[in-house]
């Protein structure tokens, strides 16, 4: 183990900086509210949801229909950006019907 001396100055300002960095997250925390996971969804909700495959919701997102965010290789979608699009892909579904095809 290493003992490493600094000045108590120094110290006194890594400790001030610590605190308002603290302070800075805090109120960052505060300002969006108790957002948790459950007000996401994953890509096996958002299927069944719309009942759609992987492949067409790779699509919606690739074409920028429906917004999503990434954590560890793994995609989420916000409920609510699920529900605004629900018209669009029933829509497609129904062109898709008109055309022989299905979705």
């Amino acid at each position: 183990m290493e003992i490493v001396s600094i000045e108590q100055r120094t110290f006194e300002a890594m400790v001030a900086r610590f605190d308002r960095f603290v302070s800075r997250m805090e109120a960052i925390c505060q300002r969006h509210g108790e957002k948790t996971m459950s007000e996401w969804m994953d890509n096996q909700d958002v299927c069944r949801m719309l009942n759609i495959s992987l492949r067409t919701l790779q699509t919606l997102r690739d074409n920028g229909t429906l917004a999503y965010s990434q954590i560890n290789h793994k995609t989420y979608y916000r409920s609510e950006d699920v529900k605004r699009i629900v018209s669009i892909v029933e829509d497609r579904r129904k062109e898709a019907r008109f055309k022989g095809r299905t979705i």
